[in-house]
C-alpha cells in the first residue's frame, strides 16, 4: 500500500434489525476509529459511518461517500443472505447474487469489502468476482472475535500494510485474545479468483448455481409430516446430516399449515449471535420478541416477564397469556438450525425441558391444556454435532421423529427429469452416478447441475470426483475436517474404508459416523455411505 499515497475513504455500515439479537456494533466502530487515530499513516484515511442501514441505503451510502473500503457489521444467514430491514421494518435478506451485482457497479472505486457478519462467506465469494479483496466469515463469529479481527485489520492498514497482512493480523489477534475462532475469517482475493477461473476451463471445476429450487418428494415423509402438523399439540423433529433437504421439507410443512388457515412463525437460530446465547434469559427473551414480530404483534416481554418466576416459567407465561390465549387458529412454531444450541448446554438442556413441558401440557384436558393444543412445534436440526455430544443423553426424544433418507433411483430419475437430463443420461447413467454418490440429495443435484451446464461429461465427473479437481471437493474437505477433529472417529473410519466387507465398530462410534453421513449402518456393522467417500478417504487416511 505504501506506493499509493492518496487518502483512502472507509465507510462503516451497520445493521441490527428489529427481531435480531443485539450486536456490539458501537464498540466495533469505536475501536476501528480509535485505532486509525493512533496510526502513523492516519492522515491517509478518512472514515464515514452509516448506521441502521436498510437494504436500499447501501447504494446510497456508496454514492454519497465514495469509499475505497467498505466495512459491514451485522447479521448473516448463510446462503440466504445478509440481514437488513425493509421500509416497513421487517427483516430483509439480501443474497450473494444481488450483492455481487451491486458491487460490480462500483468495482472501479471499491478496493476492499469486509463482511464482519456470521455466515457471510457466501456473499464474500460472490462479491470477490468484482472487488479485489473481500473478507467473509465461514461460521458464526463471537462479537469479541469480530471486534478483535477489526482492530487488527485496521491497525495494520493504518501502519501502511497490505490487505493480506491486515487480514492475517486480524486473525492473529483473535487467537491472541484466546478465542478459538481465528480460522473463521476468510480472505478472497483477485489472485485466488483468477486461479479459480483458470481451473474452470478444466472439467470438473465449474459449479453452477441451480436456477431454481427443486423439491423431490420422498414418500411417506410428506404425508406423515402433514398428518402430524394438524394434530393438537403436535411436535415434529426433522433431522438429518446437512444438505439433505430438511429446510425444504420444513417449508413444505409450513405451507401446508398455512393452507389449513394456521398462523406460522419460524425462528432461524443462525440469526442468534453469541451475545444472545450467553444466557438462557437473553435467549428466551429474544425468542419471545422474534415470534411476536413474526405474528406482527407488539413485543410485550417487560409486561409478562416477572422476576419472581423462573426463566422457563416466564417464557411459558408469555406464550400462554399473550401469544396463544386469544388466537382462534393453531400456531405452528418452527425452529430451524436447532443444532446451534448443542454447544450451549446451559441453554440447550433447560430449553429442551421447556419444549417438552409445552408438548406434555397440550395433552391435558383442562383449560390450560386446550390453550397449548393450539401450538404445533417443528424442530429442525443437523446431526453433524452428535459426535461432540454424550449419546447416552438424547438431545430431544419426544414427539414424532422424521429422519430424511437418501433419494432412491425413482426419485433421482424424477430429479434428472427436472434438469431435462433423463434422456441424455438414461437409467444406466443415473445408476452409475448413484453408484458413486448414493442418493445424497445435495451431491446428486450438484452433479446434475454440472452435467446440465455441459462443462463436464459423466465419464469425466466420475473419474475426477474423488480428487481436488472434482466438483465435490469442498464437501469432501468439510467431511475430512470433521474426522481430523475427532481422532477416534478418524481411526475408525480408516478401518471402514480399507475393509473389503462391513466393519464391526463400537456402537457409539458407528452412531457418530452415521450422524456425519459417512457410513450406513447394519446393526453394529458399517460400510462407507458411498463409493465417493471410500475412494477419497482411502487416499487421505490410508
Amino acid at each position: 500500500m505504501s506506493s499509493n499515497n492518496r487518502t483512502r475513504k472507509i465507510l462503516l455500515l451497520s445493521a441490527n434489525p428489529k427481531g435480531t439479537s443485539r450486536l456490539r456494533l458501537d464498540e466495533e466502530m469505536r475501536e476501528i476509529k480509535e485505532g486509525l487515530k493512533r496510526a502513523k499513516k492516519r492522515d491517509r484515511f478518512s472514515i464515514d459511518r452509516a448506521e441502521a442501514v436498510r437494504y436500499r441505503d447501501i447504494h446510497r451510502a456508496i454514492l454519497e461517500y465514495e469509499p475505497h473500503i467498505i466495512h459491514f457489521s451485522g447479521h448473516g444467514s448463510g446462503e440466504e443472505g445478509l440481514v437488513f430491514e425493509d421500509e416497513t421494518g421487517q427483516i430483509k435478506l439480501v443474497d450473494a447474487e444481488a450483492l455481487a451485482g451491486l458491487f460490480q457497479l462500483f468495482a472501479d472505486q471499491v478496493e476492499c469489502v469486509v463482511l464482519n457478519a456470521c455466515y457471510s462467506e457466501y456473499q464474500a465469494r460472490a462479491i470477490a468476482q468484482h472487488i479485489h479483496y473481500v473478507v467473509g466469515m465461514s461460521q458464526a463469529i463471537q462479537d469479541k472475535a469480530a471486534i478483535e479481527f477489526a482492530v487488527g485489520f485496521y491497525d495494520a492498514l493504518g501502519a501502511d500494510k497490505s490487505y493480506e497482512f491486515a487480514y492475517k493480523l486480524g486473525c492473529s489477534l483473535i487467537q491472541v485474545a484466546g478465542i478459538p475462532q481465528q480460522l473463521i475469517p476468510q480472505l478472497m482475493t483477485q489472485n485466488n479468483l483468477q486461479s479459480q477461473r483458470s481451473k474452470e476451463t478444466l472439467p470438473g471445476n465449474y459449479t453452477p448455481k441451480p436456477d431454481k429450487i427443486i423439491y423431490i418428494e420422498r414418500p411417506p415423509i410428506e404425508e406423515k409430516s402433514f398428518g402430524a402438523i394438524v394434530q393438537p399439540g403436535a411436535l415434529i423433529r426433522l433431522k438429518a446430516p446437512q444438505r439433505m433437504g430438511k429446510t425444504l421439507l420444513l417449508e413444505k410443512v409450513l405451507n401446508h399449515a398455512r393452507e389449513q388457515g394456521y398462523q406460522t412463525a419460524k425462528l432461524d437460530l443462525k440469526l442468534a449471535d453469541t451475545d444472545t446465547l450467553t444466557s438462557l434469559k437473553s435467549f428466551l427473551q429474544w425468542l419471545c420478541v422474534d415470534v411476536s414480530d413474526s405474528l406482527e404483534l407488539q413485543p410485550k416481554v417487560d409486561e409478562y416477564w416477572q422476576d419472581i418466576y423462573g426463566l422457563n416459567k416466564n417464557c411459558t407465561r408469555y406464550f400462554q397469556k399473550y401469544l396463544l390465549s386469544d388466537i382462534k387458529t393453531p400456531l405452528v412454531f418452527a425452529i430451524d438450525n436447532f443444532e446451534r444450541l448443542f454447544e450451549y448446554p446451559d441453554i440447550f438442556s433447560p430449553f429442551c425441558l421447556l419444549l417438552r413441558s409445552w408438548y406434555e401440557t397440550a395433552k391435558q384436558g383442562d383449560r390450560v391444556g386446550n390453550i397449548w393444543k393450539k401450538l404445533r412445534l417443528v424442530v429442525v436440526h443437523s446431526t453433524e454435532v452428535y459426535p461432540s455430544l454424550d449419546t447416552n443423553h438424547s438431545p430431544f426424544n419426544v414427539g414424532l421423529a422424521i429422519e430424511l433418507p437418501e433419494f432412491n433411483l425413482s426419485q433421482v430419475i424424477t430429479l434428472a427429469n427436472q434438469y431435462e437430463l433423463d434422456g441424455q443420461l438414461g437409467e444406466d447413467g443415473l445408476i452409475q452416478l448413484m453408484g458413486l454418490v448414493g442418493g445424497h440429495p445435495y451431491l446428486i443435484q450438484q452433479a446434475l447441475a454440472n452435467l446440465k451446464s455441459q462443462q463436464i461429461t459423466l465419464e469425466q465427473l466420475l473419474s475426477l470426483a474423488p480428487t481436488e479437481q472434482g466438483i465435490f471437493s469442498d464437501h469432501l474437505r468439510q467431511q475430512l475436517w470433521n474426522l481430523q477433529h475427532n481422532p477416534q472417529l478418524e481411526s475408525a473410519y480408516k478401518k471402514v474404508v480399507m475393509a473389503d466387507e462391513p466393519m464391526r465398530l463400537d456402537a457409539e462410534v458407528g452412531f457418530k459416523l452415521h450422524s456425519l453421513g459417512l457410513v450406513k449402518l447394519s446393526g453394529n456393522d458399517c460400510v462407507p455411505s458411498c463409493d465417493l467417500y471410500r475412494q477419497y478417504f482411502l487416499m487421505r487416511l490410508g
